[in-house]
């Protein structure tokens, strides 16, 4: 398995948050983690979807939902993996943080220890270079506040 359940990680490019998880590739599957990140996070439009060319994020069903809701498909041609590196950084280090030091027994079991990482450490507490040394929570609370106060 790629970072323990095809991770659905559909942050701003800016803002490098882990919205969601499916634990199969199956099309209707990531469709269905797509539907619970976009009712979790309510993105304005605009937001940047990383995904790689995987069936389940071309499949006509996926791109019509992220249309509808404005969001920017990031996806490289063939053989071209640049567009996803961000999200194979955020794999990798779950993988170091969790899968290369944890003994896991089952799916349950690691669908908490995927979760638990994700929402107890990568977003509101790693601080990421790309965004000035603070957890992709705060620069999200610091962005929508720049906003709100720009359209005012």
């Amino acid at each position: 398995m790629v970072c323990l359940s095809y991770p659905e990680i559909t942050p701003p490019s800016n803002f490098q948050h882990v919205l969601d998880t499916t634990s199969h590739s199956e099309g209707w599957l990531g469709l269905g983690a797509l539907r619970r990140a976009l009712l979790r996070r309510g993105p304005a439009p605009g937001l940047i979807h990383h995904a790689n060319r995987g069936s389940q994020y071309c499949s006509d069903d996926y791109m019509a939902m992220l249309k509808a809701h404005s969001i920017i498909i990031s996806m490289s041609g063939k053989g071209n993996c640049f567009d996803n590196a961000m999200v194979e950084t955020v794999c990798k280090t779950i993988k170091a943080d969790l899968i290369w030091r944890t003994l896991i027994q089952s799916r349950h079991q690691a669908e908490y220890a995927l979760g638990r990482s994700i929402d107890a450490l990568n977003n509101p507490v790693r601080r990421h270079a790309a965004l000035g040394y603070v957890s992709p929570i705060a620069f999200e609370a610091a962005a929508r506040k720049t906003e709100a106060v720009s359209l005012q």
